[in-house]
């Protein structure tokens, strides 16, 4: 019998009995030595609370409003490429969990699903996109988010090239091609039956749903990837920013931000919002955490624009850590997908409920009892 879940550390677990090596590898790597990855969780780790006595907590309220849109509490599911292979039609079931829980979930541009299906189960839901080669295939995905109802667009803006990921050239997801990459990931995907056959088969097509016109519905992942590390645009600059602001008429985010000058530059070229974030780790080790980056950030764009941060997050906890050094909202990442891989929707579902809890009983420990206070 499986011990019961009492933290993400436990999802995480359940999720490495039950996924492909390249593709668990490919949702806990970081680039490089991975240097970064593990900052981003030992920085929050080391930030001190004040904790608070006598006070009156029997009522503790985690409700707040993001970019005009009402939260259950200040939590949004991270954008995750091919999170959703993680189970059938996964970011299909992670919206509907994040809808159920009052809180918003991202769609990712390199998402299992595309856009339309995930519009089609009726759950609100964000975009994120990438700076691409081909500004008229940007424009179309644009288009496409807004005809369904995308409320929030995420302009991802750290990934001008991707970074060196070793796990996922070890595991054989990139780096080996034609058909010995392709028998590497078969290989891995007999080793676990029940993922081969609840997403293996009956969650067909195994494609980036929104690239499918590109490339064909049954094109392997890999050249999907493929496709994507040759088309991500090195030229990118503000300009892009102030073009997309130009044609996306609803709030604009945007993640990847370290440096407050850059804040600064994304604000002044029209964005809503801010994510501090190092791309989980995924980009360049050795860059600072965002519970490092935060409070130099929140000094420079504090009242200008929302604030977020993500990297690191595995509890409630750490969305009270990130909050008290400036961040009005933190994304999750990693660990809905951990979720959603040992139970689906059910998960991501139990997990948000995990989160909230965490977070409620942090808040009571240091005397709050309103985030929105």
């Amino acid at each position: 019998m499986a011990d019961p879940i009492a933290s993400t550390d436990d999802f995480r677990r359940a999720a490495r009995r039950r996924l492909p090596r390249f593709l668990i590898d490919y949702i806990d790597g970081g680039s490089y030595g991975e240097h970064t990855l593990r900052r981003n969780i030992n920085d929050l780790a080391n930030i001190s609370l004040d904790q608070r006595v006598m006070r009156d907590v029997r009522k503790v309220d985690t409700r707040t409003e993001l970019l005009g849109e009402p939260l259950a509490m200040p939590v949004v599911l991270a954008p995750i490429g091919i999170g959703g292979l993680a189970a059938r039609r996964g970011e299909t079931q992670a919206v509907r969990a994040a809808a159920a829980a009052g809180v918003p979930f991202c769609l990712s541009t390199v998402a299992a699903c595309a856009i339309e299906e995930v519009a089609a189960t009726g759950a609100p839901f964000w975009f994120q996109l990438y700076t691409l080669k081909d500004r008229v295939f940007m424009a179309t995905l644009l288009d496409r988010a807004e005809a369904a109802g995308c409320r929030v667009l995420v302009y991802t803006v750290d990934l001008p090239r991707p970074g060196a990921r070793y796990r996922d050239v070890r595991s054989g997801l990139t780096g080996s091609t034609g058909m010995m990459g392709e028998l590497r990931r078969v290989a891995q995907v007999l080793a676990r039956p029940h993922w081969a056959w609840n997403v293996g088969v009956r969650g067909r097509p195994l494609t980036l749903g929104n690239l499918a016109g590109l490339i064909g519905s049954d094109a392997p992942i890999g050249d999907f990837l493929g496709w994507l590390g040759r088309n991500f645009d090195p030229g990118a600059t503000w300009d892009d920013l102030a073009w997309i602001r130009s044609r996306w008429k609803g709030p604009l985010i945007v993640k990847g931000v370290l440096h407050p000058d850059d804040a600064e530059a994304a604000v002044a070229a029209g964005a809503d919002g801010i994510i501090v974030s190092n791309h989980g780790g995924r980009q360049l080790d050795g860059a600072v955490s965002a519970a490092a980056a935060l409070p130099s950030i929140v000094e420079r764009i504090a009242g200008k624009a929302t604030i977020l941060a993500d990297g690191g997050v595995r509890s409630g906890l750490d969305v009270l850590r990130l909050h008290t050094l400036g961040a009005d909202a933190v994304l999750i990442g990693r660990p809905w997908v951990w979720a959603m891989a040992t139970d689906g929707e059910a998960g991501v579902a139990q997990l948000l409920a995990l989160i909230r809890a965490e977070l409620e009983t942090a808040m009571a420990l240091t005397g709050r009892t309103c985030w929105a206070a």
